[in-house]
């Protein structure tokens, strides 16, 4: 009976001791969940240091309440305005981006919003287009459609539209006491990530280095 008793707390005590397999499993997950979020928390704090000085500076100021911001998972190097103060970024633009490429980006993006320009969303710098994930967020219902939808969807800003809307994100970054470098260094950024796009005779998007060129023509 009593050797009974023995090996019966024996067992009980390896229960206590030794940790169950679920456990462990949701513990792991529960800290890959607090690293995800903690990560998500320093991204978004670094777009608001980025983004707050340049809302500022706009002529249509955005209460910044009513800003949105989104970030999406995804790898392609991406940001888009979907109007209204809603902002998108990619996972991919942010790990890739320094500080200032992303202060230029996101100029650009701003500058488009505070311009009125109508379209809903558009392909910042030299994408082929925006990513399923992008798309979907700023589209919903479309994640079905291909990856150059994207273009299309989003090639509602005239080349016109595109020149002013860099012109304007220089003003922005100057009122917020950056310099116009910061815009031609983004976009030189871009260009030597993905080279040359827009362009030609039916391209509604005006080349990037175009678009370089006529920021350098500023004084």
């Amino acid at each position: 009976m009593k050797n009974n008793l023995r090996v019966l707390l024996l067992l009980l005590g390896l229960l206590i001791v030794l940790p169950s397999p679920n456990a462990d499993a949701l513990r792991n997950d529960r800290r890959a969940g607090e690293r995800d979020q903690s990560r998500s928390e320093q991204q978004m704090a670094r777009l608001r240091q980025v983004m707050l000085p340049l809302l500022q500076a706009t002529d249509r100021r955005i209460a910044v309440e009513e800003v949105r911001l989104t970030i999406v998972d995804e790898a392609a190097i991406n940001a888009a305005s979907a109007g209204n103060g809603q902002f998108y970024v990619t996972t991919g633009l942010l790990r890739q981006a320094s500080d200032d490429q992303l202060r230029g980006v996101l100029a650009h993006e701003i500058a488009h919003e505070d311009l009125g320009h109508p379209t809903k969303a558009q392909i910042v710098g030299v994408g082929v287009g925006l990513g399923a994930a992008l798309l979907e967020k700023v589209f919903p219902g479309s994640a079905a459609i291909a990856p150059i939808a994207g273009t299309i969807v989003t090639g509602h800003y005239s080349r016109p539209m595109e020149l002013a809307a860099d012109r304007h994100a220089i003003k922005l970054l100057q009122r917020a006491g950056y310099s116009k470098r910061t815009m031609v260094n983004a976009l030189n950024w871009l260009l030597q990530l993905n080279g040359d796009s827009g362009g030609g005779i039916f391209a509604t998007h005006p080349a990037t280095s175009e678009r370089i060129q006529a920021l350098q023509a500023i004084r």
